[in-house]
């Protein structure tokens, strides 16, 4: 999908809250409409909404399982917000229902701008089927809005047509091979590759995560590691270690039970590195994997 800008990606924003588990909740009425800019139109437009903690999950998640939502993160005190809102104002109500703007005031709203990881706003998320798939941060030119909300638009078709799977890229085959051979700096080359031409594939950004997993485990004594943790069950680092082993291992449930439970147990940077460190095993896995959709709701359940 083509983004305006690179810095903010949606692969950076996955897990942040728990988004699969709501696939199956009903359609949402109608969300509350804010005022359209004046250049838009006179009136109140339906599809410009304003979103809160509580509303989000029936705004945002549940309405993009028919809708593409687009969250505008912004502030009254931000001076770029002021540039860019009344743009996706006017194209929202241009758009005529093709897509809904969600605007989430970062300071009302902080527990949303945590689990988005909102480091500089504005920030813009593009929401389809329940999950974030693209995402751009500052202040973007509306020659080059629309044809990001476009692709937004046709992401979405393509996720309701239920299209099926395109062929595998052969450089990805290529590097999987690698990685089961053993060639971890090859398949790292190949990974990477295909990355810097096709930013965030899931599949390539599987290998390099299980990549990683493996040069970790490369050096570990099983035995040694699950002492180390059982001696100090609130050392982070200790716990990681047999979370990877147990992931390693086919027992990806004790893995994520684990990481989850230390984020209960911690704050601060031990708190962050257990759940970053989920979310990388995370990657390794199907999202559709019942495990991983379990472990996602539980740690949204932790973390807030």
């Amino acid at each position: 999908m083509q983004q305006p800008n690179p810095r903010m990606t949606a692969a950076s924003l996955a897990g942040a809250v728990d988004l699969s588990a709501l696939r199956q909740k009903p359609q949402p009425a109608p969300a509350q409409p804010v005022d359209a800019p004046a250049d838009a139109g006179a009136g109140a437009s339906p599809h410009v909404i304003d979103v809160t903690e509580e509303s989000f999950q029936a705004d945002v998640l549940e309405r993009s399982l028919h809708t593409p939502v687009v969250i505008d993160f912004w502030a009254e005190w931000c001076g770029p917000c002021k540039q860019l809102s009344p743009v996706l104002e006017k194209l929202a109500v241009e758009a005529d229902g093709a897509w809904v703007l969600a605007k989430v005031d970062v300071d009302a709203n902080q527990r949303l701008a945590a689990a988005f990881r909102v480091q500089s706003i504005p920030m813009v998320v593009a929401v389809v089927g329940g999950q974030p798939v693209d995402a751009f941060a500052g202040v973007q030119p509306e020659a080059q809005l629309r044809p990001w909300l476009a692709a937004v638009v046709k992401a979405a078709g393509a996720a309701g047509e239920g299209e099926g799977e395109p062929p595998l890229d052969p450089r990805l085959l290529e590097a999987d091979e690698k990685l089961q051979a053993g060639d971890f700096d090859g398949a790292e080359a190949g990974y990477r590759a295909l990355l810097a031409q096709v930013p965030n594939d899931p599949l390539a950004t599987s290998g390099l995560a299980q990549l990683e997993l493996f040069r970790r485990l490369e050096a570990v004594d099983p035995g040694a590691a699950l002492a180390a943790a059982e001696a100090a069950p609130d050392d982070v680092a200790a716990q990681i270690v047999v979370a990877d082993i147990e992931f390693a291992s086919g027992e990806a449930d004790h893995a994520f039970e684990r990481l989850i439970n230390l984020v209960r147990r911690t704050s601060g940077d031990d708190r962050d590195a257990a759940r970053t460190h989920l979310l990388g095993l995370f990657a390794i896995a199907s999202p559709d994997d019942p495990l991983v959709v379990q472990a996602r709701r539980a740690l949204t359940t932790a973390l807030f």
